[in-house]
Order: structure tokens, then C-alpha cells, then sequence
């Protein structure tokens, strides 16, 4: 059954899953489950995943997709209303001919950590709005099709502006939100992507560069007081070039807020960050969106930012 023409109920979008890994491959099996529209662009599990579908292991309750609509040429598949982009920064000097067709008024979602992500789809020229999606999720892939859900799963959602100034979502957007509610995705929406952005680099830059130069979970690095103290002065550090770039009281974030993600840390269960399994398996790192442009934003606004420079090269010589 068509689903753009069936129960009115259901979602009358068609959305395109680009990356379909620990994150893509996630979400895009629970918008399927709820019933949504899903089309999946793959590469090396394209065979597995056409003949045996997806399996997602979740503390939220396990999914088994016998049959998914895979693609392994984005040509090929539908004109589609949302593009949810999941690939790793690494591959986003791909994304143009990785595009699927697009219906109109269609929009590009981007579920990608790092800062000037949007910046980079938008500078695609596609006739589409850009949307950013910071992912809260312990999730990884722990083989073909087979995705392990740990922990978390909420999605902020927020529409991107040029500018960086506060923007609403539109009613598409909304939309795009209440089909993310309907497929049990937690959602919250704000206003202010850019700076939603920052608060989720309190956490990345830290905890995703150390995981890697110290060769730790992040169990293992709370479990020692001399990297806590590393821990705290990044956070601080990402917070004062925030809150420099956007010198308006009502959007400044607080130092409190570092507490409070250090303190959520200390409850997580023990996870190897993203950055961590990409450097175990040998793939290149994320380190220029979530280290590399946050510290040239520093240079930039004249902060000093030594820890985070001194990590960054330590990442960035580790991942060459």
C-alpha cells in the first residue's frame, strides 16, 4: 500500500534515510514501525538489509524489519519530503550526489553532530529547508542491519538560520516533529538551533576527544579525578565561546548547565562514544565538526581556548 494515499492516520510524508547507521538506522526503523513512509540509501549492508531487513535491539523494545524499501543509488529511489541526513561528518563532501529527488517544499534534516553543519547543506543550493536534529542516544551498529539501542533517544529539533538567530519551526517542520512523536521518538523543539548546538558541544568535545587520546569509555573517564578536571575545563571553555559569540543575556548558557551534563554523565550507563568506535575501527574521526570548527570560531571571537586546542591536535594527530 501506498502510504501517501492510505489510513489518514498515518503520515503522508516519505522520508529518505541517508547513512543508515547506528542513528539513521535507528529512527528510521521506529518511523517505519509506526507506519511512516521509509526509504534507506546503503552501501556495504545494502545486500544483507535488501534480503533480510533491519534488527534493532532496544531498551525501548526490539524491532525486526524483515523488509525495508533499500536503496544503494539515491537515483533510484522515490521524490521523497524529508531527508534525514545521518552520515558522519566525514562523508558530507559527498552529500550533493548523494541526494534522493525531492518533492517540493521538502526538507532536509540533518541528525549530524558538530557545529556548522546546516551551514554546509545549505550551501548545496537545493530548493529545501534545513532543519538540524541533535540526537541524545546511546546507540551503535553493531553489524549489518543490526543496530544495538542502549540508551536515551531524544531528538531536539530546530530550523536553521543563516543568521544564527531564533527561528520557529514551520508548520511542515511541526509536522516532521508529530511524525518523530508518533514513531515513539522523543521530541523537543527549540528555537534557537545555534545555540542548542553549543550546549550539545559541552558534552561532544570533551568526552567524544578524550574517549579517543585516553582510550576510554566514558565509565572510565569519570572514574579518574585528573581527567574529571579536563573535563570541567572544556566545558568551560566551549561555554565561554558560546556565550562570546552570542552576547544576548537570553541566550547565554549558564556554567551550571556543565554541572549538569558532567553530573548525567556520572549516571550514564558505560559507552564508547562515536568518536571512540570510528577510531577503533579505523575510520577517519569527526574531529574538524565537533573540535576543529569550534576552535577556529574561538580564534575568530579572541578566546583562548588552550585545552581545546591542545585536544584537538592530539585528535587530530591521532586520526591522520
Amino acid at each position: 500500500m501506498d502510504l501517501r494515499e492510505g489510513d489518514p492516520g498515518m503520515s503522508a510524508k516519505r522520508y529518505a534515510i541517508i547513512g543508515t547507521g547506528a542513528i539513521g538506522g535507528y529512527y528510521g526503523a521506529r518511523l517505519q514501525q509506526s507506519g511512516c513512509d521509509v526509504h534507506f540509501l546503503l552501501r556495504s549492508d545494502y545486500d544483507r538489509v535488501r534480503e533480510h531487513g533491519l534488527v534493532v535491539e532496544s531498551v525501548d523494545g526490539d524491532m525486526a524489519l524483515p523488509q525495508v524499501n533499500g536503496y544503494n543509488n539515491p537515483t533510484a529511489m522515490p521524490p521523497v519530503d524529508v531527508v534525514v541526513i545521518a552520515l558522519k561528518t566525514t562523508q558530507n563532501h559527498r552529500l550533493a550526489e548523494l541526494m534522493p529527488p525531492l518533492n517540493d517544499s521538502a526538507v532536509i534534516l540533518t541528525l549530524q553532530n558538530g557545529l556548522g553543519i546546516e551551514e554546509e547543506i545549505a550551501q548545496l543550493g537545493l530548493s529545501a529547508q534545513v532543519m538540524g536534529g541533535l540526537c541524545f542516544i546511546c546507540s551503535n551498529k553493531v553489524g549489518p542491519g543490526h543496530i544495538r539501542h542502549l540508551d536515551y533517544g531524544k531528538i531536539q529539533l530546530g530550523a536553521y538560520s543563516a543568521t544564527h538567530q531564533q527561528l520557529g519551526l514551520t508548520a511542515t517542520m511541526e509536522d516532521i516533529a508529530e511524525d518523530l512523536r508518533g514513531a515513539n521518538i522523543p521530541i523537543g523543539v527549540t528555537d534557537d538551533l545555534f545555540m542548542a548546538r553549543w550546549r550539545k558541544l559541552v558534552w561532544n568535545v570533551p568526552y567524544n576527544g578524550l574517549s579517543v587520546v585516553l582510550d576510554a569509555t566514558t565509565e572510565e573517564l569519570m572514574a579518574d579525578d585528573g581527567v574529571r578536571s579536563q573535563i570541567r575545563t572544556l566545558m568551560a571553555e566551549v561555554i565561554t565561546i558560546a556565550n562570546t559569540w552570542v552576547a544576548q543575556p537570553h541566550r547565554q548558557i549558564p556554567m551550571t548547565f556543565a554541572t549538569e551534563m558532567f553530573e548525567a554523565t556520572a549516571q550514564m550507563k558505560p559507552y564508547r562514544t562515536s568518536m571512540k568506535i570510528d577510531f577503533d575501527a579505523g575510520r577517519p574521526l569527526e574531529v574538524e565538526a565537533i573540535l576543529g570548527n569550534p576552535v577556529r570560531a574561538a580564534a575568530k571571537l579572541g578566546v583562548a581556548v588552550p585545552a581545546m586546542e591542545k585536544l584537538y591536535e592530539q585528535v587530530r594527530a591521532l586520526g591522520t
